[in-house]
């Protein structure tokens, strides 16, 4: 698998993004500025990682956006090609017109950073191929804005094409407004786009892929994401 992680100004989780792929999926990362204007010859998985791109000035990802590496990244997708943005990432991919809706302020209007539970909505994407349906994994989020908004046309359609791919839930898997901590609506915590090919999510997988660190929940979406790559080739 030969994958690519972008890096914009004020990105913060390039090295541990590059840390998981190398672990997990084998793959050793192109790291790509965001002024380039291709990618690497050759990439299967593009990567748009957390942080504070530009600050999170304006809105989140909207001035990353618009950074000249998205050109190709929207080509790259239209052709097929996997993009997978998480946190910041996700925000971006939104404001980029990828994936459909926006990250709006936590309903509690607070910055959350704490473990939060996930339900895999389905096992039978790239994405999550490492994983069963309806397996609940234990991830990290930190996000100021991951409250997952859209209006009721796009939900609808997102529900009717099985297109959201994680919920945060209870440890039971049990959907719960204590356990939906930033208030997504129908606890969104991750969804695809029309294609299936381009995957935004709010919680940090690849900080849980070590046992030194404690839990290896995270592993199952890179090391899936390789074994799929690799079987496509």
């Amino acid at each position: 698998m030969k994958s690519a992680v972008l890096v914009f100004p004020g990105i913060n989780r390039e090295r541990d993004m590059a840390r998981a792929l190398r672990l997990c999926a084998g793959s050793e990362p192109a790291m790509v500025w965001h002024t380039e204007t291709s990618l690497p010859d050759g990439t299967d998985l593009v990567v748009l990682p957390g942080g504070f791109s530009y600050g999170d000035y304006l809105r989140c990802g909207a001035i990353a956006a618009r950074a000249p590496i998205m050109d190709a990244v929207r080509a790259f997708a239209a052709n097929g090609g996997l993009v997978l943005g998480i946190c910041n990432g996700f925000q971006i991919l939104c404001e980029s017109g990828l994936l459909p809706g926006v990250l709006m302020r936590n309903a509690g209007l607070k910055f959350i950073c704490k473990d939060a539970y996930i339900r895999v909505e389905r096992a039978d994407t790239p994405f999550t191929s490492g994983y069963t349906t309806g397996q609940v994994i234990r991830v990290p989020v930190a996000h100021g804005e991951g409250n997952y908004m859209a209006d009721s046309e796009t939900i609808a359609r997102l529900e009717g094409e099985r297109r959201i791919l994680f919920r945060y839930t209870a440890p039971d898997g049990a959907l719960s407004p204590e356990w939906n901590m930033n208030g997504s609506i129908y606890a969104i915590a991750g969804i695809l786009n029309e294609r299936g090919n381009v995957l935004g999510m709010m919680p940090h997988p690849e900080n849980h892929v070590e046992p030194e660190i404690g839990l290896t929940d995270g592993r199952g979406l890179f090391a899936g994401l390789g074994h799929w790559l690799d079987g496509a080739h």
